[in-house]
């Protein structure tokens, strides 16, 4: 059996494309090819780590609205 490959520079899943995910993740939406990209050349811990600081980013938003609305 042959190793796949290693991800070219172009391949990679960059920031942006990570954050996007993410946010796509969060509502619920993403389509077939940024999906197939991601698990093809993208690294579960990145996709772990950026879940993790967005749901905290979130949930730190929602708390602020919260008590700047309900003082």
């Amino acid at each position: 059996m042959t190793q796949p490959d290693e991800p070219t520079t172009e391949q990679r899943v960059n920031f942006w494309q990570l954050l996007g995910s993410t946010l796509a993740a969060a509502i619920g939406v993403q389509s077939s090819k940024n999906r197939k990209r991601d698990f093809t050349y993208g690294k579960p811990i990145h996709f772990i780590l950026m879940g993790v600081a967005f749901t905290a980013l979130f949930v730190l938003l929602v708390a602020s609205v919260v008590s700047w609305i309900v003082p």
